[in-house]
């Protein structure tokens, strides 16, 4: 959030006369560069990653990263586009609170296992993962009709968020 703030810092600079007029544009341009690109793959598992029966590790922008299977609280679908095509990963959260970001098939397949494993279990005090409609349909355990609704709706997000954050940009460096 900070990033994305950044031009607001700017406009009051600009406001106080420290810094020039175009100050937060300048800097509206670059924070959505960083908001947009660099900050959702700070979590993507980059090789080499390794897994275990109970673990899935693996190496991230910001150092190793190890998720609990056994313990899965949340796993959300993150999609994100560029030249005319979607990425997809697969933002996976556990008890701890490590976040690890999914893109490979093999850690895809050990992470569906997992969470068929724990809707399998149907003990009290058992962790039931919070998943998703679409990454349940991009992990194949629900129909795939649920990832065009999925991918729709965050081409609309990301055109209409990125428009708005640019006109609001442009807005305070006119001032």
């Amino acid at each position: 959030m900070t990033v994305l703030l950044l031009p607001l810092g700017g406009y009051g600079l600009a406001r106080m006369g420290v810094a020039p007029e175009g100050t937060p544009i300048v800097l509206g341009l670059l924070s959505a560069i960083a908001g947009f690109l660099v900050l959702p793959s700070l979590c993507e598992e980059r090789v080499p990653f390794r897994h275990s029966s109970s673990h899935l590790t693996a190496h991230t922008l910001t150092g190793e990263r190890s998720v609990d299977l056994n313990r899965i609280t949340t796993v959300r679908l993150l999609t994100t586009f560029s030249y005319g095509s979607a990425y997809r990963t697969v933002l996976v959260r556990d008890a701890h609170g490590v976040r690890l970001g999914i893109t490979t098939e093999r850690s895809r397949r050990k992470l569906r296992r997992a969470i068929e494993k724990a809707d399998a279990k149907d003990v009290r005090g058992a962790f039931k993962p919070r998943v998703s409609r679409a990454a349940q349909a991009h992990l194949g355990l629900a129909p795939r009709r649920g990832l065009v609704v999925h991918t729709v709706l965050s081409l609309l997000f990301v055109t209409v968020s990125g428009s708005l954050y640019v006109a609001a940009v442009l807005r305070l460096g006119g001032q």
